[in-house]
């Protein structure tokens, strides 16, 4: 992370929903706003750019400006993650936190799926929002009370798949398990190091391990697989 300052950008079509967050982190001194898009587009220039250590994204935004965000047709928020799916598996990575007006279980289950931290509904207040900022940040998954459930309603009906992560699993060492489930919660390769006491270059080939035992290709596809299997 960036010293203890958090580096936000925020994502909205509706600039007074933008000037409103701003607002609202206002009084946060260790939360800075440090950008701003409005559609799908700029946001991946912006989040490219400047790298932030969270990004405050709408569900329902338009790919470009000016295009309907009606719900079923604004999938912008995420096209977001899907075309920043590198900067989520950087180091360190950037997070994703999604704030929108809606709590809907579709909604929820698409940008979770996509690698978003976690998903809060625009009716939190303030400190609140300036908490769940802090903890996405520190590699933490944040939801609204009842959204939580759709999550893992969601990668509950893929239990069948559980028996095969136990067998999965008997192939990694302990240290590995331990490696495998702060990388897949969003940990950077120094956070994992400072984490377990170990080396960087520990770290880097515990992940190489874990990669090439599991057959995944990065970091993105290993969350995707920890959290199937509620490992996180």
């Amino acid at each position: 992370m960036n010293g203890t300052v958090k580096r936000v950008v925020v994502v909205d079509d509706h600039r007074m929903v933008r000037v409103g967050v701003r607002a609202e982190l206002a009084g946060a001194a260790d939360v800075e706003v440090v950008g701003e898009a409005a559609d799908a587009a700029s946001a991946v220039d912006v989040v490219h750019r400047l790298h932030p250590d969270v990004v405050l994204l709408d569900v329902h935004l338009p790919l470009t400006a000016g295009e309907s965000t009606a719900p079923g047709a604004g999938s912008g928020g995420a096209e977001v993650l899907t075309r920043c799916a590198d900067l989520l598996a950087a180091d360190p990575p950037v997070r994703f936190l999604a704030l929108s007006v809606s709590d809907a279980a579709d909604d929820v289950i698409a940008v979770i799926r996509r690698g978003a931290r976690g998903y809060v509904t625009k009716s939190i207040a303030g400190d609140e929002l300036a908490a769940a900022v802090r903890r996405v940040a520190d590699g933490d998954a944040v939801f609204s009370p009842r959204l939580a459930g759709f999550v893992l309603d969601a990668f509950g009906a893929m239990s069948g798949e559980v028996a095969a992560a136990d067998d999965e699993l008997d192939r990694l060492s302990a240290r590995e398990r331990e490696v495998m489930r702060l990388i897949a919660r969003g940990y950077a390769y120094k956070e994992v190091a400072k984490e377990l006491f170990i080396s960087v270059k520990t770290v880097e080939t515990h992940v190489s391990a874990v990669l090439r035992k599991l057959q995944l290709s990065n970091r993105h596809e290993l969350t995707r697989w920890a959290a199937a299997r509620r490992l996180l």
